[in-house]
């Protein structure tokens, strides 16, 4: 490690990954983004899934201020945080088949509506499974993990396969293997993870390209402003009552 503090290091990492993923994932962020809006305009609904920690990066695009409305949290119950207790029942269910399944079958996805899956490692059997599954409803699907883990991992899936092999879009996070951006000799395992800030922030540009796209068409982005901005309220009621039959976060 160079004589920089580790606060330091991890910001030229995170930076350094924020640099690569603007430059090398460009294209695909703008087609992500264009996919959103066509699904907006065609009256299509928006759902956004991820396990463990990279739930995260989806529950930061729901309900947000600033955000497009009409993304939802598909949730799977035991997965979505470290709010399930042993927390390592949560990385437990990710390996689960048949669960991916489960939860679609139950859920409103139907065809024409577009899925977020966010997986670092898109190896374990649930993300694979609910991409496989997704598509075959006629639903499109954006993935967004490291395809890295992809060429130095083994597939948890039963069909050896990964999250990139079943998405209409991937984009790519860039992130190594393990996650962690600094070592230490004093310090025996990686650490300093910057998934979470790379992936939200790959996303909120996915969003951004999503309505700049639908105005480029004339259509106003169903867009949610702060609850702590005076007229705030008002404003989501009204996003809420003109789409409230594409939004399930309030039902």
């Amino acid at each position: 490690m160079s004589d920089s503090s580790p606060a330091d290091q991890f910001f030229d990492a995170a930076i350094g990954l924020l640099h690569r993923v603007r430059a090398e994932e460009a294209e695909n962020i703008e087609a992500a983004g264009t996919l959103l809006a066509d699904t907006v305009a065609a009256e299509g609904r928006l759902f956004a899934f991820g396990a463990g920690h990279s739930s995260l990066a989806a529950q930061d695009i729901v309900y947000r201020a600033g955000g497009l409305a009409l993304m939802n949290l598909l949730a799977v119950p035991g997965v979505v945080g470290v709010d399930v207790m042993p927390a390592t029942l949560g990385s437990a269910l990710e390996r689960v088949d048949g669960l991916a399944s489960a939860v679609l079958d139950s859920s409103p996805l139907r065809a024409g509506d577009a899925l977020i899956i966010i997986s670092l490692s898109g190896r374990n059997a649930l993300p694979v499974e609910m991409a496989v599954k997704a598509r075959a409803l006629g639903v499109k699907v954006i993935g967004v993990t490291s395809v890295a883990y992809a060429s130095e991992t083994k597939s948890r899936h039963v069909s050896g396969t990964y999250l990139k092999d079943h998405c209409d879009i991937v984009l790519d996070s860039k992130i190594a293997i393990g996650d962690a951006t600094l070592t230490l000799d004093t310090v025996p395992a990686p650490f300093a993870p910057a998934s979470t800030v790379v992936t939200t922030a790959l996303l909120q540009a996915v969003m951004a390209t999503a309505a700049g796209s639908l105005a480029t068409r004339g259509i106003e982005p169903p867009l949610l402003r702060s609850g702590n901005v005076d007229g705030g309220h008002d404003w989501n009621g009204e996003v809420f009552e003109k789409y409230g039959d594409r939004i399930f976060y309030r039902q």
